[in-house]
């Protein structure tokens, strides 16, 4: 492993009252338009979902209030060393989606990451949003 990697954990030890929680902080912040998708050169797989289904800010915003416990995956650690004391969270969800004129039903992956500004406010950043690309369990279901 080198210097800018780690090993990360994988944590489904959550309640659905623990879950509930994070996802009533995860659509207030999103409510308050306090939320970002990753759509820089790192995440272009989210670029490419994002153009491919028509999707804006708006219906993103409408997909990722959808989320509901039951969605939820497992938490990870965050591999990056500067936040390596951040959790990220995983939701799969399905969803029809109009791919170019083609409506299809597929399963739309989520990564959050819950974390604090430099000014200590609340902000949600989507690292991953883009359809599902492996086989996923689910925590609760």
């Amino acid at each position: 492993m080198g210097l800018t990697e780690r090993e990360t954990k994988k944590y489904t030890d959550f309640s659905e009252e623990q879950i509930e929680s994070y996802l009533d902080e995860f659509k207030d912040l999103i409510r308050k338009d306090r939320f970002s998708i990753s759509l820089n050169s790192n995440r272009q797989e989210n670029i490419e979902f994002m153009e491919d289904y028509n999707i804006n800010t708006e219906r993103a915003k409408e997909i990722l209030l959808c989320l509901e416990v039951l969605d939820f995956c497992y938490a990870a650690d965050n591999k990056n060393p500067k936040f390596a004391h951040e959790k990220l969270y995983i939701f799969c969800r399905e969803f029809e989606l109009d791919n170019r004129g083609t409506l299809e039903r597929l399963d739309i992956y989520v990564k959050s990451n819950l974390t604090k500004t430099r000014k200590g406010d609340n902000i949600l950043f989507v690292v991953s949003f883009h359809k599902r690309n492996n086989p996923i369990e689910y925590c609760f279901k």
